[in-house]
């Protein structure tokens, strides 16, 4: 028989499961997470100490060891240099004035970090295919997109526009890095209305080629082969009413559109009422197939003993199921697209890497984290490009930190084979 907590942790994570698609990317700590850590880790005093060794062979590092609001910034894609040899993660700086986040990188083994750049907010970072990372950043009263690759580390400016605040999602650019893409607020009075702001690097302009009520968390993402389609999460249940509050306004729930750029196009896919359960809001482009990877509230017959709520889909065909067994949640997929990860939204939250090919699982690690509705204590967790190492987020010690887990030998390839 289950404990009494398990119990009570369960009832709360599906009341947090219904908010996890629509909260608003913004990393912070929630005030009561220290009383209610379910972990016994003792927080490491070096970056990038072991903190834990699975009975699988996995170790597990603790990146950062500040009592700072931090984050591996998200899942999605791997926010690393090509060569994986270095990640970016983010953090909030209160002696900061203006551009309060900071965006560390880390040199993966030896655990060497240092401050790349300050940014406005995480909220526009994005990370193309060949490694280069964009952000936004204050300049004056205006907004810049900057750029960097992780292993140069020199910053260089490719977009100024006059304003205040502007793309509230994470970024996306394409991979010939002509295009980047965000969610903006167009609308603030009622009802509010929300865009997709385009940005033509090579001409030096900026559009919006999409508008709705209901795009308030669009998760942008450009198909990281074409770049002509953007992946669009929207939450037809939901808008957005007075103060920010989003009251549910339809049984609908999220599904996900693709957006032709720069034409501003929407092609329907057949994700969400009437064809699945609820998109949880978690999808990722899988590399250069032209398919896409997301979770589906995991009910019905996409329960983990039945369908399962892993699902795959080709733009203009029906979902097909990927993976069962878990109670898939966050979703992510390498940057070559052979290995998906997730997380187990239960117990230990353990974190989880696949083949959508043969179909093969593996748990690399638990994560031991304990959700809140605060983004940092979300696993996040994605795979380096080399897929050596699952980067992810947790409070096992008590406070959000970053982890680093060492994939252990065989597994990768024991999942292809």
């Amino acid at each position: 028989m289950r404990s009494n907590k398990t119990m009570t942790r369960r009832a709360a994570l599906r009341r947090l499961a219904g908010s996890c698609a629509t909260a608003a990317f913004v990393p912070a700590l929630a005030p009561s997470l220290q009383a209610s850590a379910r972990a016994a880790d003792l927080p490491a005093k070096v970056a990038g100490a072991v903190i834990a060794r699975e009975p699988n062979g996995t170790e597990i590092h603790q990146v950062t060891t500040e009592r700072l609001r931090q984050s591996n910034i998200y899942c999605e894609i791997p926010y690393c240099s090509r060569d994986s040899r270095y990640f970016v993660y983010q953090r909030t700086n209160p002696a900061l004035t203006d551009n309060r986040t900071e965006f560390m990188v880390v040199e993966l083994g030896t655990w060497k970090q240092h401050r790349l750049d300050v940014a406005a907010s995480a909220g526009g970072c994005a990370m193309s295919p060949d490694g280069t990372f964009y952000y936004l950043k204050r300049v004056g009263n205006e907004r810049a997109i900057m750029r960097a690759d992780l292993a140069a580390g020199t910053p260089q400016e490719a977009f100024r526009r006059p304003g205040g605040p502007w793309v509230h999602s994470l970024g996306t650019v394409t991979s010939d890095g002509r295009y980047y893409a965000g969610g903006v607020t167009i609308e603030r009075q009622q009802p509010a209305l929300f865009g997709i702001a385009l940005v033509d690097f090579r001409n030096g302009e900026e559009m919006v080629i999409d508008h709705d009520p209901r795009i308030f968390n669009p998760h942008p993402q450009f198909d990281p082969g074409r770049g002509k389609w953007l992946m669009i999460q929207h939450d037809r249940n939901r808008t957005v009413g007075p103060g920010g509050k989003s009251p549910i306004t339809s049984p609908d729930g999220a599904t996900l559109y693709l957006l032709s750029a720069p034409e501003g196009k929407r092609a329907p896919l057949q994700i969400g009422r009437p064809y699945t359960t609820s998109c949880t809001g978690h999808e990722a482009w899988i590399g250069t197939t032209g398919e896409m990877l997301l979770s589906v509230v995991a009910s019905g017959d996409f329960a983990p003993d039945k369908k399962g709520s892993l699902l795959a889909i080709r733009p203009g065909g029906a979902h097909r199921v990927v993976a069962g067994r878990y109670f898939y949640n966050h979703v992510g997929v390498s940057r070559c697209g052979r290995l998906y990860s997730t997380d187990d939204y239960r117990d230990d939250f353990n974190i989880v890497i696949g083949s959508r090919r043969t179909g093969h699982s593996a748990v690399v690690c638990a994560s031991k984290t304990w959700p809140t509705n605060q983004q940092n204590t979300h696993p996040h967790a994605y795979l380096t490009p080399d897929l050596k190492w699952v980067i992810f987020n947790s409070t096992r010690s008590g406070w959000p930190h970053v982890y680093a887990a060492r994939v252990p030998d065989g597994m990768v390839s024991g999942l292809l084979a």
